[in-house]
């Protein structure tokens, strides 16, 4: 199967209040990331909302797209890319991944992470992550070098314009072909 040889990036705006705060300051046309380990985007990860309703409780969260904050937010625009991997990085990636899994609760959001990109000052504490930071620290931690700066730096622009990631798709989420066929197969 050739999705084993890729991971998945999923850049997202959900257009609430608060990505539109940041959007507007960004100037960029997404503002949250998000790690998957397939085409389908079942098994999808990042640091975000841990209930949809309310953006200042975050952390590591596994995202479903039809129980989670995704479901409140149908008009949610999407880029997605794909990403070559080796298997041995694959292996690694998911090996960091379970580390999160089995300690999600000790994990916080990292909101001083997000003024720290703003004057360029990466702001890093143990187990606190922003979204893009995340996905950048599960890649470097696997080998896979995107950029020559901090996963504290990253920004969901910063994966729209790397050359490495390959897109698939650009639309609304709900559009996006294997979600509308999950949403039939239900």
């Amino acid at each position: 199967m050739t999705s084993d040889r890729y991971v998945y990036i999923m850049l997202s705006d959900t257009g609430t209040l608060f990505s539109n705060i940041i959007k507007k300051y960004t100037k960029a046309p997404y503002n949250h990331a998000s790690l998957s380990f397939d085409p389908e985007l079942k098994q999808m990860y990042s640091f975000g909302r841990k209930k949809p309703t309310n953006p200042l409780n975050g952390g590591f969260v596994k995202e479903d797209i039809f129980t989670g904050t995704y479901s409140k937010y149908k008009d949610t625009t999407c880029v997605i890319y794909k990403l070559a991997v080796t298997e041995r990085e694959k292996k690694k990636m998911n090996r960091i991944l379970n580390v999160f899994i089995r300690n999600n609760d000790k994990f916080l959001y990292n909101f001083l992470g997000l003024m720290g990109i703003s004057v360029n000052e990466a702001v890093e504490f143990s187990n606190s992550y922003f979204c893009s930071q995340f996905v950048a620290e599960v890649l470097n931690r696997s080998g896979i070098k995107l950029w020559d700066k901090l996963a504290a730096l990253v920004t969901p622009d910063d994966f729209r314009k790397n050359d490495r990631l390959e897109l698939i798709y650009e639309g609304k989420l709900f559009e996006f072909e294997p979600i509308k066929q999950q949403i039939s197969d239900k």
